[in-house]
Parts: C-alpha cells; structure tokens; sequence
C-alpha cells in the first residue's frame, strides 16, 4: 500500500479537525494504491495462510441495514457473490486491514483484525448522509460549505459510483476509537477494485476532559523542535499524528 499525495484532502482534513467546546473532531481523508511490492506481498502471503486469496469470510451486516430495503442493494461485489450474502474475499480484508496499520502506524497495530469487523455498505448516498450528519453536528454550519467540496474531491479521486464501500466496526479494544475520551467515530473505505485504490475517510469525537490530542500534539512536537523552540511554542492546528 503507498500513500498518494492529494493536497486537496489534506486541506479537507486540517478544516475539519477543529475543536467544537467540550469535544475535539480529528480525523483524515486519504488515498492509497493497493499495488502490493516487497513487504506488502510478503506480508499478503503470511495473510492467506495457504495461499487461497479468494477465500470469502463472513463480514458484519451493514450499518444501514436498520434502514435499507433488499432492493436497495445494489451491484454485485468484487467477489461475484450476492451483497446480501454479508461475505469478502481475503484479498479485500487484506487491503482494508492495511490501509488501517498505513494510516494509523506506528502507534496501532491492526493485524488481528477480523473480517467480522468489517461491514459492506450498499448504499453511496446512505454512507454521505450518515457522514453528513456526523459532521454537520459536530462541526455546526461551517460543514454545510465543506460537504460539498469534500464529496466532489472523493469522486474525482476513486469515482464513487465504481466503488464497493466497507466500514470498519471495532471491537474499541486495541485501537484508538475505544481509548478513554472517545465519544464516537467512523470509518469508511471506498475501495475501486479497477483503480486498485482505496479512499479512507475516518473521524472521531474526544472529549476535550480526557486531554487526549492536546497532549499527543505536544508529544510530537518535542520530536520535531529542540528545547528552546518550545518555549512559548503553540500550536493552533491537528497534526497528522493526531488526526486520526
């Protein structure tokens, strides 16, 4: 997996990590090529054990379930079978659990991620709609002008109407939604199999009491400045090690 620089969804990120009174909104969107080299082949064959990448695993109904119809279900997946069937091929969860350890290293591991942690959303406008809300909650009417240009700048990157849609449930364990403070989150991949490249767009709300973010922002600063670069120092917007 490589990361693909797109300045437009870095600005999308610095506006949207914003601190709204008692909660802090940090999170990213961005791009990476599933062309597997060097370590990620290696790493792939560990993965599928005895080498069967299109074994299909069990994936969590969809979180729209609750709301969508069976006839809303759209096209078939990658993989050729029904999208009610809830299944993926391990070839898929593979690039999905990757692009998580990407965006997330070093400080997570996802490795033991299980396809059941995993969802396929069947609906584009569903998945908008429910980012939408999240957003425009948290960050108040500023969205309502950052919306657009946020869901303008994924289609030009991953043509959504081409794309299979995941969302990642975690067991709030072993990664960062479920550290104290966490208030909620998402996270959705846009995964088109032609383009061979996923979108990863992920928020979450902290609790401005848990101090978390504040204090990771310090953190990494004392990695980057010397000692009397610090004094006084302060910083108004969310690294990236912060922004997850």
């Amino acid at each position: 997996m490589k990361l693909l620089e797109n300045s437009i969804f870095e600005a999308l990120s610095s506006q949207l990590c914003v601190e709204t009174g008692e909660s802090r909104i940090l999170g990213r969107i961005e791009s990476y090529s599933c062309k597997m080299a060097g370590d990620d082949k290696h790493m792939f064959k560990q993965f599928c054990q005895e080498g069967e990448p299109h074994v299909l695993e069990a994936l969590s109904p969809p979180q729209s379930t609750s709301t969508t119809s069976p006839s809303q279900y759209g096209k078939s997946s990658e993989d050729g079978e029904s999208p009610l069937s809830d299944k993926c091929c391990r070839k898929t969860i593979f690039y999905l659990i990757t692009t998580l350890n990407e965006s997330f290293r070093p400080d997570y591991d996802f490795s033991a991620a299980r396809a059941d942690e995993f969802s396929r959303e069947p609906s584009v406008n569903w998945v908008a709609n429910a980012v939408n809300s999240s957003l425009i909650s948290a960050v108040g009417e500023e969205f309502n002008s950052v919306g657009p240009e946020l869901w303008n700048a994924i289609d030009q990157e991953i043509n959504l109407q081409s794309c299979d849609i995941y969302s990642y449930n975690p067991d709030l364990d072993s990664d960062p939604f479920g550290e104290e403070g966490s208030l909620w989150s998402f996270n959705y991949f846009f995964y088109n199999k032609k383009l061979k490249r996923i979108v990863f767009l992920t928020y979450r709300s902290v609790s401005v009491l848990s101090g978390y973010g504040r204090d990771c922002a310090d953190n990494e600063l004392d990695m980057e400045l010397d000692d009397e670069e610090m004094d006084g120092f302060t910083e108004d917007r969310c690294p990236r090690a912060l922004c997850v």
